[in-house]
Formats: C-alpha cells, structure tokens, sequence
C-alpha cells in the first residue's frame, strides 16, 4: 500500500470519528471505542493480535441496530504491519445488556486488501463500559486468515 492511501484512509476514518459526537446528539444510538487482543491464525501459524476500534451503532427499534466501525489492527510478530479496517454490523439486543451481531467491511495494510465477514457478542457491564468477543475470516486471493479476540469497551 502506498503512502498516499495511507494517508486518504486515515484521514477519512478520522473524519468519520469525529463525526460521531455530532450524530450521536442528533440520532437514536450509541458511540462506542474498545481496545482488544487475541489471536490471528493460517496455515498452522498462530501470532497474538492486538488493536483498536471506534464505532457508532444507530437504533432502528425493536431492539435491532446497525453500526459503522474504523479499525486498526497489528499482529505482534517482528514486521507486521498495522491493518486498518472500515466495516459495518448487523444485529439485535439479547436482554437487556447484550447485543449479538454480525460484522463485514474491508481490510487494508501494507499487503493484500481483503473483505471480511464475522459475528460477535458485547455484553454491557453498566452504561458506559462493555466486555466484547468477536470472530473475522479474512478472504485472500493467497491464504485466508481467522482472528478470535475479546476486548473491553466504552460507551458514550
């Protein structure tokens, strides 16, 4: 990936974050950032994983939401490469404290871009702070890559 897209797509996820306060006063939802780790794993190689995440997800009503979330990722293995990701989710409220969803966007680095696809679980310990557990599959032209991580998180 070249410095120019590098450049483009940070400023755009920086753009998009902070815009979140300013629609989170105007729509129905919630502004959220997490901090998480876990493992990534491919063709027998496991390497632990650890990033960050912010994200708005809007209430359409009847305990369903949707969000939009910007990422940055990095393996902790010598020469890994931060990966940034832009994505959305899809899901529904569990009780009163949980939400259950699933999770597609786009992953870019200094290497290949891919599409991803996933499914994961937030579970609100009060109203500001959140425990989550996620699963992606990254789809590659060369070999695909899985990534399990748990994380906490803060709502505002």
């Amino acid at each position: 990936m070249n410095t120019r897209r590098i450049t483009l797509t940070a400023l755009a996820v920086a753009t998009g974050l902070i815009a979140i306060p300013a629609a989170a006063q105007d729509a129905p939802g919630t502004a959220r950032v997490e901090a998480r780790g876990g493992i990534a794993w491919a063709s027998g190689y496991e390497e632990a994983v650890a990033g960050v995440a912010a994200g708005y997800d809007f209430d359409l009503g009847d305990g369903i939401f949707i969000g939009v979330e910007g990422s940055a990722d990095k393996v902790l293995a010598d020469g890994a490469d931060v990966v940034w990701g832009v994505g959305g989710r899809v899901g529904t409220r569990v009780g009163d404290a949980g939400r259950l969803y699933a999770a597609g966007g786009y992953a870019f680095g200094e290497g290949e871009d891919v599409p991803y696809l996933g499914a994961g679980y937030s579970h609100n310990l009060n109203e500001s702070i959140y425990l989550t557990a996620e699963y992606r599959h990254f789809f590659s032209d060369f070999v695909d890559v899985n990534a399990a991580t748990v994380g906490v998180g803060f709502n505002f």
